[in-house]
Formats: structure tokens, sequence, C-alpha cells
């Protein structure tokens, strides 16, 4: 089934929550068997689902699949490296069917519907050696792209409270708590990375209180559906974009995934609406994405985005505007003290003023002040504001003094 994100009465959203390691051990009070927020990935799925119940969407809850197979006696510690192979591979099996039968079932519903993934594919990467799921992906001809990009409309880590809320993951009771805090935020860095790399990824952290990290979780959600919530949430999350004069060899980086993402905006009927389709690919895979903004009703514009197929996306591009030059750039995607970050380096042929340029995105609601920027990027300064460094203007080939402002696409990309 084609993932897509519109504003269509069947619009159908398919969300991963997932975090550092939530094995029954880790997250019980050995006392009363209640469960405690280590992360908020419980109950985040619960209030993510309530949210939106409350506006008329339908919402499913696709579980854990490897919980499944650990409340019925399976342990780690005891599998070889092969039985642990094998084991990684069917929990990513079982996945694949869980979640195809909630898909199947979004068929018959003629409403909106969302489905959050207590985990996604990709975290059975987290517990398995990088030669061990070569190995697996070869065997089973997966790939990244589609496990991960294709298969899911956002991701959203929750951080563990081991980092950034050590007082709340160290209370007392928990005796049968293994990891240490340590140990925890080891896991959680390692289940991040799994997932870097995704088009629309969100980090949530324990910069603030658990009941305004839910919020936040929610309200990051929201934005990339494009849900208005009024004042029933106020997320000021937007994406800030910084200009960079020059980077560090690779190896000074994080783990990072880098991709290639070639942009063009094609022809509509009226200067009001815009469209454009990107192609974003790793090792020969690729994604395809169409975006449209629709003319202002009511001073609100409305934007609508879907994944399509290769055929489609071959159509579209027949219908490129030739005012626009096609832009193409590696994307460089890592997380940094739990920010996460993308780095666009802009490849030739491209239009003079894209030549060498590097940008650095991430979305956050601090003041710039406030971020621990990557030491190894120097920054010249912050162009989140200005029209010179939007892909609509600095794609034109008619220059920038003939468009307006309010010409300028949405940058989410």
């Amino acid at each position: 089934m084609t993932l897509e994100a519109s504003n269509s009465d069947n619009m159908f959203y398919k969300v991963v929550l997932t975090g550092g390691k939530a094995s029954p051990h880790l997250c019980t009070n050995s006392n009363s068997g209640s469960q405690r927020p280590c992360g908020g990935k419980t109950t985040g799925q619960a209030r993510l689902s309530t949210f939106f119940e409350s506006l008329g969407w339908k919402v499913y809850r696709a579980p854990e699949a490897a919980f499944i197979y650990l409340s019925g006696g399976v342990q780690f510690a005891e599998h070889s490296k092969e039985q642990a192979c094998l084991f990684q591979k069917n929990i990513i099996l079982t996945m694949l069917q869980i979640e195809k039968t909630f898909q199947d079932l979004v068929k018959s519903h003629q409403q909106k519907v969302l489905l959050i993934c207590d985990r996604g594919l990709m975290d059975a990467t987290a517990y398995i050696k990088k030669e061990d799921w070569e190995m697996i992906k070869a065997s089973s001809g997966w790939n990244e792209v589609d496990l991960r990009d294709n298969n899911y409309n956002q991701i959203v880590h929750m951080v563990s409270a081991a980092d950034g809320a050590e007082d709340f993951y160290t209370i007392q009771g928990h005796g049968t708590r293994l990891e240490s805090p340590e140990q925890a935020r080891e896991m959680d860095v390692v289940t991040a990375n799994a997932w870097v790399g995704h088009p629309c990824y969100d980090v949530i952290d324990n910069s603030t209180g658990f009941e305004e990290k839910i919020v936040r979780m929610i309200s990051a959600v929201c934005k990339r559906i494009g849900v208005d919530t009024g004042d029933r949430l106020a997320p000021n999350s937007i994406k800030r974009k910084f200009l960079v004069t020059e980077m560090a060899e690779d190896k000074a980086f994080p783990h990072y995934e880098e991709f290639t993402v070639i942009r063009d905006y094609l022809v509509t009927p009226c200067r009001r609406m815009q469209a454009r389709i990107r192609k974003r690919g790793q090792k020969g895979f690729w994604s395809y994405t169409h975006t449209i903004r629709r003319p202002e009703i009511n001073n609100q514009s409305v934007e609508l985005r879907s994944q399509i197929s290769e055929k489609d996306y071959e159509i579209l591009l027949a219908q490129r505007d030739n005012k626009h030059y096609t832009l193409q750039k590696q994307r460089r995607c890592f997380l940094w003290h739990n920010q996460y970050y993308q780095l666009d380096i802009y490849l030739e042929p491209c239009p003079e003023m894209c030549k060498g340029l590097l940008l650095l995105e991430t979305f956050t609601a601090k003041d710039p002040s406030e971020l621990n920027m990557p030491d190894f990027l120097k920054i010249d300064r912050e162009v989140t504001h200005d029209p010179n460094y939007t892909m609509f203007k600095m794609s034109l080939k008619i220059g920038l003094l003939e468009t307006t402002d309010d010409d300028v696409f949405s940058e989410e990309d």
C-alpha cells in the first residue's frame, strides 16, 4: 500500500514510536509490576491514540513484535550467533505481516486512519552486528530505503530517561533493572542510529518534564501530518537552517547515513499553485515524493504531500518547469546530542549560487543560541529567514528579484 499524507477523507498515516531498549526487566517495578516510563513510548502511544481519536480519526496500534516472543519465553542470552540472526529476521517478517494486516484493514475505512507502530523494522538492526545485518538483507532481498523510508511516514524516537532525566530512571524499587544508566544511554544511541536517514525523523529528548515531552511528541506528529490543533497544543518547533563554510573529514562525523536528493519543480495552472517532485535514494534504491501547494483560501495554504511510484515520478518529470534548474545534493543525516541534523552538500551541475554550498538543517523549538551545534562543522550564520536560501528561489533561472516571499515553497523536504 502506498503511504501518503494528504488532507483527503481516507488518508492513511503510519508512524513509528521507538526508543532505547524496552524489555520487561527494564521498565517494570519489581514490587508492583506496574509500568514506569523510561522514555515515554508506552504512554506516548496511548496519548497519541486518544488525541487523534478525539479528532475523528480511526487509530490502530501495531504491537511490538519482539515482545510477543519475549513474553513467550525467548531469551536473547541463550542464542548462538546463527540463532540470533535468524530470530531477528523472523521478527522483521512478523512485523511485516502485522503491519500488512493493519494496512489491509485501512482499505475498508472511509475516514482518516493513523497506524502507530510500537517500534519498526529497523529496530531489529540495533541488536545484531552490521555484517550480520548485511547478510540478512542479502539473503532476504531487502534494502534500507524500502524498509525504513518507503514503509513509514514518520519516525519518532523517545529518548531514554537515562539520558537527561537520570533521577527518574534510577527510581528505587526497580530491583530487576539490569542496565545501568550508562548502558541504557548506549542502547538508546544504537537504537536512534538505526533510523538515521529517514526523511521525517523526530527526536524527543528530556529537556522538559515528562508531560511536556509527551505533548512535544504529539505536536511533532501533528506538524508532520499538517493537522491544525489550534490552541490544544502549542508546538513552536521550526526548521532552522545554517550556512556552513567548512566541514571536517568524514571520520570526524558521528554515525551518519547519506542520500542523493534530486528535486524538480513542475509546471502548474497558475502562479499561486506550486508543485515539486523529489527523488531520494541510497545505494541504488529510491523513494519518490510529489508535493502540491494549492492557492490560499482564507489566508491559509493547503499543502499535499504523498509518496508515489517510480512510474508516476517519470510521468510527472515530463511536466518539469523549464524556469527552474534541477537541484541535486548529497544529504548527510546524523544525530548530535539528541538533535537530528541534515547536512545538504549541493552537487554540480547547479545554479552558480549553489556551487560549493553547504546548508545544515534541523527542526527545533530551541533558540539557535541554545543548540549544541556540531563541532566538526564551521557555521557562518543562520539563514532560516533569508529567502535567498530557499530551494525555490535558488532553483530559479530568471533570478531572485522576480519572485516574492509568498512564492516560496514550503521547505520541508
